[in-house]
């Protein structure tokens, strides 16, 4: 079944199709904008003031995370998942709720994509199965990064498609 996005996604290059979100912010500008940074280079920031880490896995573990979401936005009915280090960068999408909203309205149809995981760990191979899914779907992920957590999954749920 093709994805539901509304806005076609002509590149697979995580930083172009996140800035591409800019126009689409409506909430809180001031907040977002006022930095004069593009989307990519604040997501980025805010990954570097809240988490222990290099710009480069910075920009890796993003890069991945925006892969992991719109694989998810373009695949509706593919449960998919990542592992905890793919995750602080979704996380980091979700909690800039601006940003997700904007996301939302330019690549989900303006249909809000939920995140209600499960308290419990999943330990059955999705985050691999995943990434496998995403390199299917012409995405170059970071094969270290999907692979470092192995089995042990994000606690996402199995209800697609509607959330992460």
């Amino acid at each position: 079944m093709p994805g539901r996005s509304s806005a076609t996604t002509r590149t697979r290059d995580p930083q172009e199709l996140l800035n591409a979100v800019a126009p689409h912010i409506t909430e809180l500008t001031v907040n977002i904008f006022d930095s004069g940074m593009s989307i990519w280079d604040r997501e980025i920031a805010l990954l570097l003031r809240d988490h222990t880490m290099v710009r480069d896995m910075a920009e890796r573990i993003l890069g991945n995370a925006v892969m992991y979401v719109m694989g998810s936005i373009e695949n509706p009915d593919v449960h998919l998942g990542v592992g905890k280090l793919v995750d602080v960068g979704v996380h980091q999408l979700i909690l800039d709720t601006p940003v997700w909203w904007g996301i939302c309205r330019l690549y989900n149809g303006g249909r809000f994509k939920h995140h209600a995981p499960f308290v419990e760990r999943r330990r059955d191979g999705l985050c691999l199965r995943t990434g496998d899914f995403l390199k299917s779907q012409r995405w170059a992920i970071d094969e270290e990064l999907w692979a470092i957590d192995g089995a042990d999954c994000s606690p996402c749920d199995d209800k697609v498609p509607d959330s992460h």
